[in-house]
Formats: structure tokens, sequence, C-alpha cells
């Protein structure tokens, strides 16, 4: 008697694991599904700006976020890689709690909003100024960006769109360390294994180092917008 109720808890144990992870893989497919969608689509700029709004909130009506880390420089990032964290975010399979209540279709609106709204965040400039680094040893993280990121991120953190990785010049510091941070911990589910390989030894002083020199590589001068710009299309009347 002991030994089959030992069984059946087996058997529930393993049909728990099994509907779970059905259940990732199903929301992996569902985010990729909405992105290969919204990729063909055409983008609403109209729109896009109308589903900002909602963005602006706390991304800043100029998307250049909080200089703490708490919120990130958006505006400028690839377009593509903008409409997959979103996917990711909708799906499940990236973990923003703050985040998930205005990136659901409820809020957000559909695969036609998601297209918009990635087009119109792509399209604005740059801050002329991001919070960067103690620039304490970057000849050392100049070195490891070498080694470590350049293959993905380029020369000068300026990404990839056909692959997804993102445009990390011009981003805050503080949250450069906290999201390198999740993804060394495994706390970021939809982190490229890549990448994950790429940083899992290095050392916190090196870690330091090369996301300081991160925070100090800039987009071209036609991708940042001049000293004091203000977004016209937030212009209160």
């Amino acid at each position: 008697m002991r030994f089959s109720f030992i069984a059946f808890l087996f058997v529930v144990m393993g049909a728990m694991l099994v509907s779970a992870t059905g259940r990732n893989e199903a929301d992996a497919a569902s985010g990729s599904n909405e992105v290969e969608a919204a990729l063909v689509l055409k983008p609403d700029l109209k729109n896009g700006l109308r589903v900002f709004a909602v963005c602006a909130a706390c991304h800043s009506p100029e998307g250049w976020g909080v200089s703490d880390g708490s919120i990130p420089v958006i505006a400028g990032q690839l377009r593509t890689v903008i409409i997959k964290q979103l996917a990711d975010i909708r799906a499940g399979n990236r973990n923003v709690p703050e985040m998930f209540p205005f990136a659901m279709p409820k809020a957000l609106g559909g695969v036609q909003s998601l297209a918009d709204v990635a087009a119109y965040i792509s399209r604005l400039p740059m801050p002329a100024e991001n919070h960067t680094g103690p620039g304490t040893n970057l000849d050392y993280g100049k070195s490891l960006y070498r080694t470590h990121c350049l293959r993905c991120h380029g020369k000068n953190g300026e990404g990839n769109d056909e692959k997804f990785y993102p445009r990390i010049q011009g981003q805050h510091y503080a949250y450069l360390f906290r999201q390198f941070t999740h993804i060394r911990d495994g706390q970021r589910r939809n982190a490229n294994p890549e990448m994950v390989a790429q940083i899992k030894d290095l050392s916190p002083g090196g870690m330091a180092a090369v996301l300081d020199y991160v925070s100090r590589l800039k987009p071209a001068r036609d991708r940042v917008a001049p000293r004091g710009w203000k977004n016209p299309d937030f212009k209160k009347n």
C-alpha cells in the first residue's frame, strides 16, 4: 500500500512537470508567433504614438528612462528587439512584473500595435547624456568587450536587428549592470544562451569594468538628440 502511494506521488509530480514544460513551450511558441507576425506588418506611426503614450508614463515622452537603472533608455532601440522583448513579456518568456499589465493586448493592443509602437520608439533620438560608470578601469573593460561582446553587439554597441541583438550603446550603466546580473544568474528567462556562456566566468571586477566601458559607447551623431530636446509629439497645448 505504501509503495502504491509513493508511486502515485511520482506519477502526479511527473504530470505536473510535463504540464509546466508544456506551458513553457507554449508560451515560447506564442511569443515567437507574435514576433513573426509583427515583423511583416507595415507600421502605422500615428497609432505607434498613441500606444507609446502608455509607455511614456514610465519611460518618459523622450524614451530616455531613469538614470538609476530602474527604467532603461528605449529610444532608438532596434525595432526587431523591441518587438521581441514585448512579445516575450506578453508570453511570459521574460519576467518584468511592472511592465506585464501594460504590455498585454488589453492595454497595448494586438500584433499591429506591437509593430506600430516598436517602429515609433526605434525612431526616437537617443539622449546626449546617459548615466555612466565610474571610469576607473576602462582599458580592461574595453579588452573584455572585444573578447566577449563585440561579435554580437558590434564594435560600438550598435546591435544587430536581424539577429535580435540589442543596441546597448547610450544605455544607463545601472540598468546594464542589473540586466547583466539577471542574465548571469539565470533570472532573465529569454537570455541568449550564447551570452550566458560568454559572461558566466567574468569576475565582479571584470563585469563592472566591461559595463562601465559599454555605458560610454555613443550612438552615431545623427541618432542623438540635441541637448534639451523634448519630444514634440507631447507638446502641451
